[in-house]
């Protein structure tokens, strides 16, 4: 593990990353939290080399899940030495009781802390898992006596496809969660009607104090059969810093209350410092014609069909 007394030089010559107030939670969170699905298959020093990176850029806030591989035994060891420095979510895909009562306590243990700043239920896309999660024996009462001893602060909830912002309009109206997380790029605000669904949620978490993160700012389309994949997302990602940048501007410069949007960072450590930079550096948000031609000349397209 670093030293990180020796970093102190190095943080203070980076630029800042914006920072705002993460909800009605009291805790003033970096814009950009990073999303340590990046961690998931990466050798310990190179999660160190991440971490360190954010450090840097003054990001203070993680988002880890129980299902992303090795991420959280890779912060582990910074949690165990450094974690005053960072509001900690991770996040649970079960949907019942007990397992998800399981997957938080393991992920205290791999992350060697004693409380999780906030706790997830993870991918709450479907249906009849939204209807068992939230129902009676469902992973929220796991989250919720988890709070009440004192394992975890909040609790939110995420989801990742076209029905999502619905859904968490419902999930909000059947309990009061701390935080949402949702899919919102360019690409996306094209769709009418998720357009009009991300609006209308957006509009309740406003009113509410509810802290908005969106996932999928850097999603260029689908990997094409036979391109080599040569980044660690699922989707191929904007590599280009310029698009890169027009992205992350984009996703900053729309507000939400106090805090604006918050941008949780793509799954890759290469993109990791490229983001962060555009991030620090700032800027207008980007005209409507300045997004169609970032769009048109990426061959921006949907990542989870029509």
């Amino acid at each position: 593990m670093p030293d990180l007394s020796t970093q102190a030089p190095s943080i203070e010559r980076a630029p800042a990353i914006e920072r705002a107030p993460f909800g009605r939670t009291g805790h003033d969170s970096s814009r950009v939290i990073f999303g340590a699905a990046a961690l998931s298959r990466v050798d310990q020093a190179t999660a160190d080399r991440a971490v360190e990176t954010i450090l840097e850029y003054g990001v203070n806030h993680i988002d880890v899940a129980r299902s992303y591989g090795e991420a959280e035994l890779r912060l582990g060891p910074w949690m165990e030495t450094h974690r005053d420095r960072f509001f900690l979510a991770s996040k649970t895909p079960s949907r019942d009781y007990a397992t998800a009562m399981s997957d938080i306590r393991e992920s205290l243990s791999r992350l060697r802390t004693e409380q999780l700043d906030l706790i997830q239920l993870h991918g709450l896309n479907h249906p009849d898992e939204w209807d068992q999660a939230l129902g009676p024996g469902g992973a929220l009462e796991a989250a919720q006596e988890a709070r009440e001893v004192g394992l975890v602060r909040f609790i939110g909830v995420t989801g990742h496809n076209w029905t999502i912002a619905t859904q968490h309009y419902r999930a909000l109206e059947r309990f009061d969660f701390d935080s949402v997380l949702m899919p919102w790029n360019w690409f996306m605000s094209g769709f009418r009607r998720y357009g009009k669904d991300f609006a209308r949620t957006l509009a309740l978490c406003e009113e509410r104090g509810v802290a908005v993160q969106t996932i999928k700012s850097l999603a260029r389309g689908p990997w094409a059969a036979g391109v080599e994949r040569t980044h660690s997302t699922w989707y191929q990602p904007l590599e280009d810093p310029v698009d890169i940048a027009i992205a992350v501007r984009w996703i900053l410069g729309q507000r939400h209350g106090q805090s604006g949007l918050f941008l949780n960072s793509a799954g890759d450590v290469t993109v990791l410092p490229v983001l962060l930079q555009a991030a620090a550096e700032g800027g207008p948000k980007p005209s409507d014609d300045e997004m169609n031609a970032m769009a048109k000349r990426t061959g921006m397209a949907t990542i989870f069909g029509i």
